[in-house]
């Protein structure tokens, strides 16, 4: 499917600005909310008890509050409505560890007048394993960023290698500012959704850049702008259709996973949007501002094809024992 002309250059680059500085505007906002606000961590690294309560009523959650506080275990718990108004989950710092009782059962008890409910689910994290959790997740994340820098610094001109390191930092700043901002929860799930953003915010690019390469070697244009726009241009068709299809999938996720899959489908739902238009606005500008030139890298080019043939030359010659 053709969504962009192939034979049309569009241009992205002066009509991109906007959205680029309107993205760092962004960028360094995501960065003074998370200063401010932090991140709501999850269980999975804080250690806990989640409990997950359905009634067939609407919930009474003032009453509930009132009667989690007749146990200790439940003093520093919180009540917040789970998907619907019929269903609530109680995070409490506590765990089972020690106790005699579940806490599935001593939920029960507790909330025995408020109404008919069930308990749908209880999730318990040790506050060792969360802090393990956390450290891994964090490792998981800085080494694949690590990984990718060093794949990206070892394939492209150190111009290139640069812009895309900062997009993939933009991309995943910002996806940090939006969960922080509306408060979703931060568990392995988001680690899982960041280290794909990662992977996806960089395929993106490099499509982009391979293009951009091929064109300067191909063409013999000396626009850097021109060559980045045709590049672009050649390759948007597929970077809509990629985009489309895994935001409708994760979309879905978003709207009908509920609240237990938002960890994941929030980040990644954002993450694929700012992945999408920073490989076309801002890792294509970047390489522009940082000064790149086109004659001096087909130069670079020449002098290593010439290098190449002088040792082949050498090579043929002294199997032929003329050296």
């Amino acid at each position: 499917m053709e969504l962009f002309k192939e034979d049309k250059v569009y241009n992205f680059l002066g009509k991109g600005k906007i959205f680029f500085f309107a993205s760092f505007v962004l960028f360094f906002l995501s960065i003074a909310i998370i200063a401010v606000k932090g991140f709501s961590f999850g269980i999975d690294f804080t250690g806990g008890t989640v409990v997950q309560v359905k009634y067939t009523q609407v919930a009474p959650i003032d009453k509930i509050r009132e009667s989690l506080k007749s146990d200790k275990l439940f003093e520093h718990a919180t009540v917040t409505e789970f998907g619907s108004p019929q269903e609530i989950i109680i995070k409490t710092p506590a765990s089972t560890v020690g106790l005699s009782n579940d806490i599935g059962d001593t939920t029960k008890e507790i909330l025995k007048g408020t109404g008919d409910f069930e308990i749908r689910r209880v999730d318990m994290v040790g506050p060792k394993v969360g802090d393990e959790l956390r450290v891994k997740g964090l490792t998981a994340f800085l080494l694949t960023l690590l990984a990718i820098m060093a794949t990206v610094t070892f394939r492209y001109e150190w111009r290139f290698a640069l812009a895309a390191i900062i997009a993939i930092v933009h991309d995943i700043v910002i996806t940090f500012g939006f969960v922080s901002y509306f408060e979703v929860d931060f568990n392995i799930e988001s680690v899982a959704a960041l280290l794909m953003i990662l992977g996806y915010s960089i395929h993106d690019t490099i499509i982009v850049y391979d293009r951009v390469r091929e064109h300067i070697e191909e063409s013999k244009n000396t626009d850097f702008v021109m060559i980045i726009n045709e590049a672009v241009s050649r390759t948007q068709s597929r970077t809509t259709l990629t985009s489309l299809t895994v935001f409708l999938v994760v979309l879905t996720l978003f709207i009908f996973g509920g609240d237990i899959m938002m960890g994941f489908s929030f980040p990644m739902l954002i993450g694929v949007i700012v992945g999408t238009y920073s490989s076309i606005f801002v890792a294509a500008q970047l390489v522009v501002w940082t000064g790149f030139s086109v004659a001096g890298y087909r130069h670079k080019l020449a002098e290593k094809v010439k290098i190449r043939a002088e040792k082949d030359k050498m090579r043929a010659q002294f199997e032929q024992g003329i050296v």
